[in-house]
């Protein structure tokens, strides 16, 4: 561990390894402090039953301008550049063709109500249509979407992310969390499971209290979740509470998967995808033997990631096979066994799945993403103004934070190098 570093990058996730990897070759002394005892945050690969599982993030969203693309690439990972199969439903089960066309466009007709007539509550719930049958539809795809009920969600927030979107969703075989821990730069040190406790400010820099004692740096990066940033996980001094306040009006969202193992034959076709029960603003999507592998994933967002969240794996096990007897027979209730299910609104140095905006609250990520004197700056997913909820979202706020924090330093040593500075 570097004694007093330069630069302190507080969490080893995707903003943090981002960050780490734009300051490597900086010539300034820079360490990571992670909580975990691993690096990824929420992007997590376990290998369960022989199989690299993404238990948080998974997609290479708008792909073509990823910065994991290209740096998968560089690292020869392979890049699975197949269409996903999300908007289709595999023999039509339990969603007949008419009610999927009934449903896209009720869909599509609250998403153009956002875009031309957004309601002045920037309330995404009240553009949705009272007594429509596909409401429930809607929910369950923004709670996909967004981990939260529309009630919840910022109409402005939701747009900017819908306006950047594009250029493909593609997938890593060997699995995003192995990409992004694999793509921590060498010369930066790691310290896991050392949790910061506080953070005060000291003289030009800042002292970071650990289990392990303290640290001062010259600059720090923070790129905890707003869970964690909200809860007072991490004591902050009184100048920071706008940046508390800023975190607390974007809460994670709910969303959460199972994985259930599929044994012998059955009627579950490669890369195939089914929503449970399209008007239950709980069902899960389930993607079916991808890569060809013997695995149905369930994914919950919102609603549904709160039965997780409330009743626990079983509870989310029990749901998921209900579902899919009910689509394929209750016969395939013999041929599922639970895997694993996450649980990363338990988890009190995560608390949740990405950002959402509360309605009017689209500027406070603007406001997180502000630096505090030069010192203090703040990375993360939910700092991006239109990536937010994403890995290559958390990648450039990392990014954008670490090159504040190099013209801080920069700018300070020029300062410290001037004639006038030395008397």
């Amino acid at each position: 561990m570097v004694a007093d570093p330069d630069v302190v990058i507080i969490g080893a996730g995707a903003a943090g390894v981002g960050a780490a990897r734009r300051l490597a070759d900086s010539g300034f002394s820079v360490a990571i402090l992670e909580a975990s005892a691993r690096i990824g945050g929420r992007a997590f690969t376990e290998v369960i039953a022989g199989l690299p599982l993404d238990l948080g993030c998974e997609w290479l969203h708008s792909a073509t301008r990823n910065p994991w693309t290209r740096i998968a690439e560089a690292c020869g990972f392979a890049v699975d550049r197949r269409a996903p199969a999300w908007d289709r439903q595999h023999r039509d089960l339990g969603f007949p063709k008419a009610d999927q066309r009934a449903a896209d466009l009720a869909f599509a007709a609250w998403s153009r109500r956002l875009a031309k007539s957004p309601p002045d509550s920037d309330c995404a719930a009240d553009a949705l249509p009272s007594g429509d049958p596909w409401n429930g539809y809607i929910e369950a795809i923004a709670g996909y979407l967004n981990g939260a009920a529309l009630k919840d969600l910022s109409v402005a927030d939701y747009l900017a992310y819908e306006d950047a979107a594009g250029g493909g969703n593609w997938r890593l075989p060997s699995g995003y969390g192995t990409l992004v821990a694999a793509s921590l730069p060498r010369g930066v040190a790691l310290r896991c499971a050392t949790p910061v406790e506080a953070l005060a400010l000291a003289g030009r820099g800042v002292a970071l209290s650990t289990p392990s004692g303290d640290i001062f740096a010259r600059a720090v990066i923070v790129t905890v979740s707003t869970a964690v940033l909200s809860s007072g996980a991490i004591r902050l001094p009184p100048a920071l509470a706008p940046w508390l306040d800023a975190a607390a009006r974007l809460p994670l969202g709910r969303n959460e998967k199972v994985f259930l193992e599929i044994l012998g034959d059955g009627p579950f076709e490669p890369d195939s995808h089914v929503m449970g029960r399209p008007c239950d603003a709980r069902t899960g999507a389930y993607m079916i033997r991808s890569f060809g592998w013997p695995v149905i994933e369930g994914f919950f967002g919102g609603a549904g990631a709160e039965i997780l969240e409330r009743e626990g794996p079983a509870a989310g096990f029990a749901f998921a096979t209900d579902e899919l007897a009910g689509l394929f027979g209750s016969d395939v209730r013999a041929k599922l066994r639970p895997l694993v299910a996450t649980g990363w609104s338990r988890m009190t140095r995560i608390g949740g799945g990405y950002s959402h905006a509360l309605p009017g609250s689209a500027a406070a990520r603007q406001d997180l993403a502000r630096p505090f004197e030069d010192r203090v700056f703040f990375a993360g997913e939910a700092t991006d103004p239109s990536d937010y909820s994403t890995a290559h979202g958390a990648c450039a706020s990392g990014v954008r934070a670490a090159e504040e924090a190099l013209a801080a330093l920069t700018a300070r040593a020029r300062v410290s190098a001037s004639p006038a500075a030395g008397g």
